[in-house]
């Protein structure tokens, strides 16, 4: 294999083949405003740059514009279910419809610190799932970073408050006749940022609707101990079960079964997320999903308006939480 094969392609090359300056390729690739640029050269150029395989250096773009087209997502140490999987790739979309490229870091503080992680890669903004310090978020916008957006903690405003997640699911026991709810919390002392307000949501719906509970079990992936909070239950005359996720709410049905018992005539059970076992488990699972596009675009349209000086949209609350009915609840 020759070293032609090895080397890359240049703007060199592209100007050659197009008849042109270098500059004139920079100023077509880079869409530099302000240069009067007929469009056959333009065409020409970009015909050149398709032939060759050319893109622009995003090396020699950050050195540039003191920034790379990076937007860098911060994820904790957390189990990566389908829906923060969807997300990402939604939010990956929308970012490159405007010429910016997503970059996920999944960890936690104690593996690498986050300065170390956006030094190295000077992205144009920088979203996480928990809140930054004071210092790292002065570091962070004397370097340049347009946009920081903690998802969820003290300073953040979520496009999906969790809390409508519990009142949606409350809401619909509570519609059904349900008179005395429980809450399925889960054993994973990672997601407590989703599961504490959710739960909090139950609770306000169950006050605001003058129902008894949440009856709070903490519900593992095993069936027998799931049977155990399901008996508990039972016993205190609880009738309806707001599960913190549908794998969860998984558990807790197997627990009815093991009881002797039938979902919903006994107990009702609901979820949240609509991952694909929820259709197949008999009775099938009623549960909660959010509409993870939309969310995903409100971000983009966040990140957009920051890089650009503009003011940030509204968060879209309305309708991003849907109920999806099914056979146990």
């Amino acid at each position: 294999m020759s070293e032609q094969t090895h080397r890359r392609i240049t703007s060199a090359d592209v100007a050659r083949l197009a008849g042109v300056s270098r500059a004139t390729v920079s100023y077509v690739m880079n869409d530099t405003p302000r240069q009067t640029i007929s469009p056959s050269t333009r065409t020409r150029v970009l015909d050149a740059a398709a032939r060759l395989g050319y893109s622009p250096s995003a090396a020699a773009r950050t050195l540039r514009t003191g920034r790379s087209d990076v937007v860098l997502c911060l994820l904790p140490d957390w189990p990566i279910g389908p829906e923060v999987g969807s997300m990402l790739g939604n939010l990956s979309t929308a970012l490159a419809r405007h010429g910016l490229t997503l970059v996920v870091h999944p960890g936690n503080r104690e593996d690498r610190p986050i300065g170390e992680i956006w030094k190295a890669i000077t992205p144009a903004a920088v979203i996480a799932y928990t809140d930054f310090s004071v210092g790292e978020i002065a570091a962070m916008r004397s370097a340049g970073v347009a946009l920081v957006v903690p998802i969820f903690g003290r300073e953040a405003q979520p496009a999906v408050p969790q809390q409508l997640i519990g009142r949606q699911q409350a809401a619909h026991l509570i519609t059904a006749g349900h008179t005395r709810l429980g809450y399925a919390y889960p054993d994973d002392e990672r997601v407590r940022t989703f599961a504490e307000p959710r739960l909090a949501g139950v609770q306000d719906e169950c006050r605001d609707s003058q129902v008894g509970g949440p009856a709070t079990e903490t519900v593992t992936l095993d069936r027998d101990q799931a049977h155990a909070a399901v008996r508990r239950w039972h016993a205190a005359g609880v009738t309806g079960v707001c599960a913190y996720n549908d794998e969860v709410a998984l558990a807790v049905l197997a627990g009815v079964r093991l009881a002797g018992l039938t979902a919903p005539a006994d107990l009702a059970v609901i979820g949240v997320d609509d991952i694909p076992p929820a259709r197949l488990v008999i009775p099938s699972l009623t549960t909660v999903t959010t509409d993870q596009a939309a969310v995903a675009a409100y971000l983009s349209a966040t990140v957009v308006a920051a890089i650009n000086g503009r003011p940030a949209p509204a968060v879209p609350t309305a309708d991003l939480v849907q109920l999806v009915r099914r056979e146990s609840a």
